[in-house]
């Protein structure tokens, strides 16, 4: 099963009432800035979407309403991680039937998942459910730190087609990318990697950030994958890396939420127990924002 994804796929929100309840109209609104803002496609139900603090029914309903607002103008990548293998397949498959482009399954996230049980896992949803899937790679949060020959070992054998990398490590990342290219496609998702990613060869990039300034990212991806031109490659970087920089020096859903506010298309508070940004953060962010030129909204 092939599939490749190409440019920036924004990883976004999950947008709440002040209730806390899905704003279901408020994904449309997220949509409609990230793809006219020239970005490839979003990526709903990770971890800026805030997909632990769900109930299923919710996580198949945010999905829902990501796929009919990007429908016919960009990829969407749906996320299906839960703990049970059984509750994977059932989110996968209602992400497929509904038009998801390919799934993004984080490996399951509490006790320890060896190898055979990790490829067992993502066996069993291949099997059931006939879609591309992006295998979300967070060893910070799940525990589950994979070889480079396991990538690769994976790509092989389950209809995992891709990797989101969101484990820091440039090294294992390059590795992936030059030794086993042929088994596995390395998709950057670490926000302060972005330009070491793409100046590799990656061909996309699953990034928080193009949630907050989608123009600024998409013309990264531009400049670096397309054009290959690393000069003016760093110095559009020079101005989005201090907002990465920040953003991850934070709690990341809170963050990107007052991004999105800052910007003029808020998607409301965070669930606890994530709190918002303090007030001097907000502020610093803004500061950030303003000096890369985009328009804030107070």
């Amino acid at each position: 099963m092939s599939q490749q994804f190409t440019g920036v796929l924004a990883a976004v929100v999950t947008p709440m009432n002040d209730d806390l309840s899905i704003d279901e109209k408020g994904v449309a609104a997220q949509v409609d800035h990230i793809l006219s803002g020239g970005c490839a496609g979003v990526v709903p139900g990770g971890s800026t979407g805030e997909f632990t603090t769900l109930t299923t029914a919710e996580r198949k309903r945010v999905n829902e309403l990501y796929i009919e607002a990007a429908r016919g103008r960009g990829a969407v990548v749906a996320g299906t991680g839960a703990l049970s293998t059984a509750e994977t397949i059932d989110l996968t498959r209602h992400a497929a039937d509904a038009g998801a482009d390919a799934v993004m399954v984080v490996p399951p996230f509490y006790g320890d998942m060896d190898w055979a049980g990790l490829l067992a896992h993502y066996g069993a949803i291949s099997d059931a459910v006939d879609i591309p899937i992006m295998y979300y790679n967070i060893p910070a949060a799940t525990g589950v730190d994979l070889t480079p020959e396991q990538f690769a070992e994976l790509g092989r054998t389950t209809n995992v087609t891709c990797y989101k990398d969101t484990g820091g490590d440039a090294t294992k990342l390059t590795q992936v990318f030059e030794n086993h290219a042929d088994d596995i496609t390395v998709i950057n998702g670490w926000d302060t990697l972005t330009f070491y990613g793409l100046s590799l060869g990656a061909k996309a990039s699953v990034w928080g950030t193009a949630s907050v300034i989608p123009g600024l990212c998409a013309q990264l991806y531009d400049t670096l994958a397309v054009q290959g031109d690393l000069a003016r490659g760093r110095e559009l970087w020079t101005t989005i890396f201090p907002i990465c920089e920040f953003l991850e020096a934070h709690n990341y859903p809170a963050g990107i939420k007052a991004g999105t506010e800052l910007v003029g298309v808020g998607a409301g508070p965070a669930r606890p127990p994530v709190r918002p940004l303090a007030p001097q953060y907000r502020a610093e962010f803004a500061g950030l924002l303003r000096a890369a030129g985009v328009d804030v909204v107070e």
